[in-house]
């Protein structure tokens, strides 16, 4: 498995982007019912209370700092979503880029969020999640600074996992 992206210009990131819309365009044109995508990961415990994730032919490792009873191995599993929420905004906003006919010159995003640890460690009165998130888009380009916000607008209503953290999401548990 590679950890690093292969370089690639503007130009190839644009013809990308237009060959994955083109093509997810004549499938959906096709059937409808090309739209329903399954996604799935699954998870072993490992170590002190690490988790080895694959999805795909992915792999890697969520454990918690020391603090949490973890070795701190990979990131934690909120800072994982975080990273997974900056990681679909970023595809989002070179998605809409090309298709508002923005350049990005420089895009670069931050995440944080509260959690009261009470919640975690029992306490009912205390939500266990994330008490708010707070994104950063740090965005140059040579367009007028309201086309970005506009973008942001866009971005933000089409991006899914801003979806998964802003609205409900039913999850069923089960034991096997």
């Amino acid at each position: 498995m590679s950890t690093t992206t292969a370089s690639v210009t503007a130009a190839e990131r644009d013809e990308r982007l237009s060959r994955a819309e083109r093509a997810w365009g004549d499938r959906l044109a096709a059937d409808a019912r090309n739209a329903r995508l399954v996604v799935a990961a699954s998870g072993s415990a490992e170590g002190a209370v690490a988790t080895r994730i694959s999805a795909g032919r992915h792999e890697w490792l969520i454990d918690e700092p020391a603090g949490l009873a973890g070795d701190d191995a990979g990131p934690s599993p909120v800072e994982a979503a975080l990273g997974a929420l900056l990681a679909c905004q970023t595809v989002v906003y070179r998605l809409y880029a090309q298709r508002l006919g923005l350049t990005i010159d420089r895009l670069e995003l931050r995440a944080e969020a509260g959690l009261d640890v009470r919640g975690l460690f029992g306490a009912d009165d205390v939500r266990p999640g994330l008490e708010a998130v707070r994104i950063v888009v740090d965005i140059d380009g040579p367009d007028e600074r309201g086309r970005y916000d506009e973008l942001r607008r866009v971005v933000d209503a089409h991006c899914p996992v801003h979806d998964l953290f802003s609205n409900p999401t039913p999850v069923e548990t089960r034991l096997a």
